[in-house]
């Protein structure tokens, strides 16, 4: 797999997580968490902006690098909703998270080992 691809997935993989949390803090900034008030939350819009431009960068991966390389890499998603979790919204994440977090993470890491073959 090329540079390119790698910065690609990697992109596409930041711009889900900041869209996760883009769409969490305009919630957050809804005191009744209406759905009807949300289509006015600056945040939200800027998520849904996020993830237009995940879509084309994931689009390109996709055409670029095999489904059974691309979707594994793309679950660190999970891992920086985590960490991003942690250290933009202040919510506490326990030993046992942390753990799965750096298991996803081992598993992208061998998936990434064969990625060439």
């Amino acid at each position: 797999m090329t540079m390119s691809l790698i910065v690609l997935i990697l992109a596409s993989i930041a711009l889900d997580v900041g869209g996760q949390l883009f769409f969490k803090y305009g919630m957050n900034t809804l005191p009744d968490h209406s759905l009807a008030r949300a289509v006015v939350v600056p945040w939200l819009w800027a998520g849904v902006a996020t993830y237009a431009v995940e879509l084309v960068i994931w689009l390109w991966v996709l055409a670029h690098v095999r489904l059974t390389v691309a979707f594994p890499c793309a679950s660190l998603s999970y891992c920086g909703v985590v960490i991003g979790s942690r250290l933009f919204l202040g919510e506490a994440v326990p030993t046992q998270r942390w753990i799965a977090v750096a298991l996803i993470t081992v598993g992208v890491v061998l998936v990434g080992a064969t990625a060439n073959a």
